[in-house]
């Protein structure tokens, strides 16, 4: 029986060969990459100056400052991209794998199954959205003066890491909704779209359904304004680190229940 280094060192393995035949494809459609990274880009900039233009008419926003708005829009847009360069087009394209009878094909590997539905391709382009985003936290923090400590990044790290586990989580539990039809790329896509919100300070926002929605049962006001707050050192106590990782756990654990669920339920394309 192999050990757990030994099965880490194989997907780690494997993950890799996915990465290089996904750069080899990308780079097929250089014209393809490009354009899609300036598309990305202007809806970046748009974004700013949204809430540039907000901020001409206003000092603050439900206590937020431009720049720590500017701060949160740059963490929200990292996350985003990271989340989209891991995982989005996988869980866009599951419902096509039931369809087509390719998922059968997956079952015969000896790998897990959701590992592959989940990674098998790798989006180059959105990683460098996503240093666009981390540079405008950098300059964000500049303007407002601050200088996270060590601490501070290694927790901003592992909050954007558990971030996207929620997001892909979630949206991998709506993906499983294509064991039931014949496509669902529209609630998985919608799941997507709602990341505008994720850019809005949550303070914003008046306690009741609405908030609490968006921020414990689909998270995006959550998982993208308590790392922003961690580095302004906005946050009012260490234990408002702790929702983010435990809604990554939990998210995790659901996904996983309904995939099982859903895999029990499932008689192939071929049936």
């Amino acid at each position: 029986m192999k050990s757990g280094f030994e099965t880490v060192k194989r997907y780690v393995s494997i993950y890799g060969a996915l990465i290089r035949y996904s750069l080899i494809h990308e780079m097929q459609f250089k014209v393809n990459f490009l354009l899609w990274i300036l598309v990305e880009f202007l809806w970046f900039g748009l974004q700013l100056v949204f809430m540039s233009v907000l901020y001409g008419h206003t000092e603050s926003i439900a206590g937020w400052s431009k720049w720590e708005v500017v701060l949160l829009v740059g963490c929200n847009q990292f996350i985003q991209q990271l989340f989209h360069m891991l995982f989005v087009t996988n869980l866009s394209n599951f419902s096509e794998l039931i369809r087509k009878g390719t998922l059968d094909l997956l079952f015969l590997q000896p790998v897990n199954t959701r590992f592959l539905v989940s990674v098998k391709k790798f989006e180059i382009g959105n990683s460098i959205n996503a240093l666009m985003g981390l540079a405008v936290v950098f300059y964000a923090l500049t303007k407002l003066g601050k200088m996270p400590s060590i601490t501070q990044w290694i927790g901003f790290g592992f909050l954007c890491l558990a971030g996207v586990s929620v997001h892909y989580s979630l949206m991998f539990l709506l993906a499983c909704v294509s064991f039931w039809t014949v496509r669902a790329q529209g609630i998985v896509w919608g799941y997507y779209n709602l990341f505008n919100i994720a850019r809005l300070p949550i303070d914003a926002f008046p306690r009741g359904a609405y908030r609490a929605v968006f921020t414990w049962v689909l998270p995006m006001l959550l998982v993208s304004n308590v790392p922003a707050k961690l580095l302004a050192n906005t946050l009012s106590a260490p234990q408002d680190l702790l929702p983010v990782f435990g809604m990554a756990g939990l998210c995790y654990v659901v996904s996983e229940g309904v995939w099982r669920w859903s895999l029990r339920h499932y008689t192939s394309a071929s049936s």
